[in-house]
């Protein structure tokens, strides 16, 4: 019976083994820092392509912080348009018209 424990708990360490190295090794399903780090080290990158690469990160996420800010001003507009409409009474699009209309004066 101990033997039976041991085998399934050593099946056990190499399937958790086994997981952690398909998790590491892909940076697709790398989900949090420890993991990304793990496969960054694997590619075994010098100090110059690491600074590239750290360059193209920073603005990538430059660039998704800007979309968001962006999108958050297109809701607050919309947000915004939608007030009007309630306030006077009329349709989402009859405020977008006539916003237009005013915009072409």
């Amino acid at each position: 019976m101990s033997n039976d424990l041991n085998l399934q708990q050593m099946m056990n360490a190499f399937d958790e083994l086994d997981f952690e190295q398909r998790t590491t090794s892909n940076l697709e399903n790398a989900r949090n820092k420890q993991q990304m780090t793990a496969y960054i080290n694997s590619l075994d990158y010098s100090l110059r392509r690491l600074l590239i690469l750290q360059e193209s990160v920073n603005a990538i996420v430059e660039q998704k912080q800007a979309d968001l800010i962006k999108q958050e001003h297109i809701q607050t507009y919309k947000t915004k348009i939608i007030n009007l409409s309630r306030q006077y009474n009329i349709s989402y699009q009859d405020v977008i018209n006539i916003m237009a209309q005013l915009s072409h004066q």
